[in-house]
């Protein structure tokens, strides 16, 4: 029995990503299931009969995502065997996720509950150069507010180590280090200092917590060694300098956080990365009249400011975009790939 048409698009495009974003065992994953997935277990029915929009809630992530962690655990040798870094074929990788089906359902089935967080730490050289164009613009210290941190990677990102086509900037002693192919100038001597850093997230995981950092690492593809490795790193830093994510709704938090004046002689700061698609439009609505509102209030001395790197239309890629206020005019700084790989920076109006 074939998926629903909706379902099976769903998986095929993501398959797609996957490919073009350096990942054919996770591409490869995605087509079996889409063409050998029956609904005669607990997992395939709850894939067939998926009542949500399946692109939309990231369905083929989660089947992913419920099938590496599996992997990673060992309770299914077969499985841990065929995933990388083991070479395998399609039909071998089909008889092992069907022993897997057949020996875990309820974990697989179970898994699809909760939605991917990937909190992707390459994405930081996105917020980096943000923010050194925004602190070379005020002169400014930075408070940081982000929403949809997860396990708060991100709101680390001063401290990690870049090579930004070649140029470097960050600590070289830091465990954390960002490869990204970068076109175009980014002021890498302005004065950057972040004197806060705040997060928030609908379901924030616990960078110390062993079961957390288990589910973030399931949601990165199985055969990018050197992404998985990278991202262990942040999560052993970002638990050693105790970065806080609050559970909370996005719109109630930035308009707290933005409500009042700021503090003089600061900037604040919203920055959210490859999130903004998931917010239902009315949360949307809150967090930009509330942002717009502390911009109309903000002054010289005390600006505010939204970060954001989020798709926009053009395939393959977000758009960076940076507002300050006073002023409030929106600027397309460039171009990121979504795992921050390469940046296309062309800073403009």
């Amino acid at each position: 029995m074939p998926l629903p048409a909706p379902i099976l698009d769903a998986f095929r495009i993501q398959s797609e990503a996957c490919r073009n974003l350096g990942s054919p065992f996770n591409a490869l994953v995605c087509d079996l299931l889409a063409g050998r997935l029956s609904p005669s277990s607990a997992f395939g029915r709850r894939i067939h009969g998926w009542p949500g929009q399946p692109v939309d809630d990231a369905l083929a992530l989660r089947a992913c995502g419920s099938l590496h962690a599996l992997s990673r655990s060992g309770r299914s040798p077969a499985l841990t065997a065929a995933y990388p870094p083991a070479a395998t074929d399609g039909d071998a990788l089909w008889h092992a996720v069907e022993t897997a089906i057949a020996g875990h359902d309820g974990f697989l089935a179970g898994y699809l509950d909760g939605p991917p967080q990937t909190n992707e730490v390459s994405r930081s050289a996105s917020i980096l150069g943000g923010c050194l164009t925004l602190a070379a613009a005020t002169g400014l210290p930075l408070e940081l507010y982000e929403i949809g941190s997860s396990t708060g990677l991100n709101l680390g990102f001063d401290r990690w180590h870049y090579d930004l086509g070649g140029r470097v900037w960050g600590p070289a002693g830091s465990p954390v280090h960002i490869v990204s192919r970068w076109d175009g100038e980014v002021p890498l001597d302005a004065p950057l200092s972040v004197v806060r850093r705040e997060g928030c997230d609908r379901n924030p995981l616990d960078p110390a917590s062993p079961a957390d950092r288990e589910r973030l690492l399931s949601y990165i593809w199985p055969d990018q060694a050197a992404r998985l490795a990278r991202i262990q790193a942040a999560l052993h830093a970002t638990a050693e300098a105790g970065w806080h994510v609050e559970r909370a709704d996005a719109a109630d938090w930035v308009a707290d956080r933005f409500a009042g004046p700021g503090t003089a002689g600061r900037v604040r700061v919203l920055v959210h990365t490859i999130v903004w698609q998931y917010l239902p439009a009315a949360t949307q609505a809150r967090i930009d009249a509330a942002i717009r509102t502390a911009g109309a209030a903000a002054t010289a001395d005390a600006p505010v400011a939204w970060l954001r790197v989020e798709p926009d239309g053009v395939k393959g890629s977000a758009g960076v975009r940076l507002t300050i206020w006073p002023g409030g005019e929106p600027r397309l700084l460039g171009r990121a790939d979504y795992h921050g790989r390469w940046h296309l920076w062309r800073p403009g109006t």
